[in-house]
């Protein structure tokens, strides 16, 4: 352990770690987390396959990816503390490198959905100026590199009803009521 720590330390200082990786455990499963210099990059749940996540970041950002927990800890700390309901907005830097174009400019108002609330597809749409892309917005969604930092899981059906989650639909019911009970303050 300690010479995987001094490896990422040692790949820090000499400018060859692109990108930063650290697992951990969260209430809805484990998640990998995924750093570059500029913020967090990317945040998978353990069912798309860590390996296979990596391989991608390796492949569309930096071959140079290492575990390095201690760039992810800012990350780490406040996923706690929103699991703990202390934390209503995520402040750590993001990176947005794996989004572009209409996914991008509706991940990044995917933070306007306030803390407790939900928005539908439709109502993004509505948000990002393009009102009859609908499909879009789902698979802007589907696509989100960075889910619950940027909170997709708040955008569900025109009728109330959940919709589809990367994480699953547990996943996603798990971060709604987690929302909806300190927001009500009856956990």
């Amino acid at each position: 352990m300690a010479l995987k720590m001094d490896l990422a330390t040692r790949a820090e200082r000499g400018g060859v770690l692109d990108i930063a990786f650290h697992e951990v455990d969260s209430p809805v499963g484990r998640l990998l987390l995924a750093a570059t210099a500029k913020g967090v990059v990317r945040v998978a749940f353990e069912r798309e396959g860590f390996d296979d996540v990596l391989e991608t970041l390796a492949e569309k950002i930096s071959p140079r990816v290492l575990s390095s927990p201690r760039r992810l800890e800012p990350v780490a700390r406040e996923l706690d503390q929103y699991f703990d309901g202390q934390l209503r907005e995520f402040t750590v830097p993001k990176d947005y490198s794996l989004s572009e174009g209409f996914r991008l400019a509706v991940q990044q108002h995917l933070t306007d959905i306030g803390y407790g609330h939900t928005a539908s597809y439709k109502e993004v749409a509505d948000l990002v100026g393009n009102p009859k892309a609908v499909r879009a917005v789902g698979t802007a969604c589907a696509t989100n590199p960075l889910p619950v930092v940027v909170p997709c899981h708040r955008v569900v059906r025109s009728d109330g009803t959940p919709g589809g989650y990367v994480g699953g639909l547990d996943a996603k019911q798990t971060l709604l009521t987690l929302e909806n009970e300190m927001v009500s303050g009856c956990p």
